[in-house]
């Protein structure tokens, strides 16, 4: 082979390997460390809703009408299926948080969890 040939392949070669590249923090690293023991809207739900939620969708700030900074808003958006359906990323949603990765799925076993209990304001 002569020097263009193998440039070429090498080129081909780090072009298809880099375009593998795959990075769900979830799935790479899974951790067993998601307690779902004893999920509360205060201590399970509220935090991630502030961590990733409250700079676009709260009351000073409702992107897309939704807020999310107030128990009773996150139960409405919960009960109509809207908080489920964006944070997994399903068709028919608008995937949150918006440009960003998916949450953990820790995070959104635990909101699950909370919704299917009966979103409980505790």
């Amino acid at each position: 082979m002569n020097k263009k040939t193998l440039f070429l392949a090498g080129i081909f070669l780090v072009m298809a390997f880099s375009s593998c590249y795959y990075d769900v923090e979830d799935e790479l690293y899974p951790s067993s460390s998601c307690d779902t023991s004893n999920v509360t809207y205060s201590q399970s739900v509220e935090p991630v809703l502030k961590n990733y939620c409250y700079s676009c969708h709260s009351t000073s700030m409702a992107s897309g009408s939704v807020v999310l900074d107030n128990y009773q808003s996150v139960k409405q958006v919960a009960a109509d299926g809207r908080l489920l359906g964006s944070i997994n990323h399903e068709s028919g949603y608008i995937a949150m948080p918006q440009d960003q990765n998916k949450l953990s799925n820790c995070d959104i076993r635990k909101i699950a969890i909370w919704i299917n209990e009966g979103m409980q304001n505790n």
